[in-house]
């Protein structure tokens, strides 16, 4: 699986960082742009406008479907984008897939490409030196549906909830998608404005995967793609400091619900760049990512607590949140069982073969991971935030080589900080 992929190029180009994966895997091409920067407060939600957006037209495609028509031509190419969180980082996304041009009659399909996703980073749709209004009006309705639609589906709601709790002093608590009451104050003037800043300021990596000539794709990268009077940014990224609670914060709100969300958030004291990280993958494996984990058969299955229990890491904050749906009477019960398998694994209560299965399960899940184009960009992007360098196959190696003894080690390092309980207006909170 992994063979078939040739090194991967870094190359720094003008205002951007360009990362080449040439592979034979796939018969499309893929073109992600990143542009990264601090969280904050004051442009959050500015700054999840901007890539809806960018979708609607560009320069010389100014309404959609005048772009439609062009990725049609393409051979049906296709352009999504979104924004996201990697620890204290804000993260944009805009992808680009395009038929190969070596299947194809056509050989300028990747110069036209690569023109287009310049287009669509630097040159979008403007009337009079900002947005169109028309554009932004709509994209600011679209952006309150996403925001209200997370607090309307109590699992997402929970865990932003949880979060903000948890990380009340730090910016890691920001909401991706931004605040509905922001969304009045931003104009046409203002997003361009600030856009205009993520395109001088923001990190950008661009990433390429397919069957390509790196030379060719480079040559054509450099000649097309310019990033004009790039001044890096002086917002820094926020150190991870982690507000040390002295006691586990307990947060219960309540609301006309059926089924209470219990929400657990420890910090893991580890994050994506330190030695234990692949520990840290396999304990989680054993405590709640799979159904094979010990959330899943202690709480659902044996005492039948949960409708649902299990849990993630976040890599570059140093987090673990543990997800459970449980009947509004069962908190007490359910919070001592969840507790429970922490201290479980903190003394070593799995077996070898509990280990050896859950390694293979978190590689073939690696593997499928790099089975896909945006997978494979994922998992390199994860270094680019990290600063640190972990290829796909080395992190699969080190899995391979952890031993319980290093579980046991980060199950140690691991701290419960937050509890937060949406429960039901009853408030039957006996155990």
């Amino acid at each position: 699986m992994m063979h078939q992929q040739k090194k991967v190029e870094k190359i720094d180009m003008n205002g951007y960082t360009l990362h080449l994966i040439p592979t034979k895997k796939f018969k499309t091409v893929h073109f992600v742009a990143k542009f990264k920067t601090a969280l904050q407060r004051e442009n959050i939600t500015t700054r999840a406008l901007i890539p809806y957006i960018l979708m609607q037209g560009s320069k010389n495609y100014p309404t959609r479907p005048a772009l439609e028509k062009k990725l049609d031509d393409l051979y049906g190419a296709v352009l999504t984008s979104d924004s996201s969180k990697k620890g204290n980082n804000h993260i944009i996304s805009i992808r680009f897939n395009v038929a190969n041009e070596k299947f194809t009659k056509n050989n300028s399909i990747f110069e036209e490409a690569i023109t287009l996703f310049n287009e669509m980073l630097f040159y979008p749709r403007t009337e009079e030196k900002q947005f169109s209004n028309e554009i932004v009006k709509r994209e600011l309705v679209t952006l309150k549906q996403k925001i209200e639609s997370i607090i309307d589906d109590k699992l997402s709601y929970a865990n932003m909830r949880l979060i903000e709790e948890m990380c009340s002093q730090e910016t890691y608590q920001l909401p991706v998608h931004g605040y509905v009451e922001d969304l009045e104050k931003i104009t046409a003037k203002s997003a361009y404005e600030y856009y205009q800043k993520i395109i001088k300021e923001d990190d950008l990596d661009i990433y390429v995967v397919g069957d390509i000539d790196s030379e060719e794709i480079e040559e054509l990268f450099a000649t097309k793609i310019h990033r004009k009077s790039v001044k890096r940014s002086l917002n820094k990224i926020e150190k991870n400091v982690q507000q040390e609670k002295e006691e586990v914060n307990e947060v219960i709100e309540k609301q006309d619900i059926q089924q209470a969300k219990l929400h657990i958030g420890y910090r893991t004291n580890c994050t994506y760049k330190d030695d234990l990280y692949p520990a840290l993958q396999v304990f989680n494996g054993l405590f709640g990512a799979f159904p094979s984990s010990k959330l899943f058969i202690n709480v659902r299955e044996k005492n039948s607590l949960a409708y649902y229990a299990a849990s993630r890491i976040e890599s570059h904050k140093g987090l673990l949140f543990v997800f459970s749906g449980i009947a509004p009477k069962d908190y007490k019960a359910a919070r001592d069982i969840i507790e429970h398998q922490l201290k479980a694994m903190q003394q070593g209560d799995f077996t070898e073969e509990e280990l050896e299965k859950t390694k293979n399960l978190i590689i073939n899940q690696l593997l499928e991971t790099l089975d896909n184009p945006q997978g494979i960009i994922e998992m390199l992007y994860q270094q680019t935030v990290a600063g640190t360098l972990l290829p796909p196959s080395q992190l699969i190696e080190r899995i391979k080589n952890v031993d319980k003894n290093d579980c046991i080690q980060i199950a140690n390092q691991i701290k419960e900080d937050t509890v937060y309980l949406l429960t039901d207006k009853g408030g039957h909170l006996d155990g």
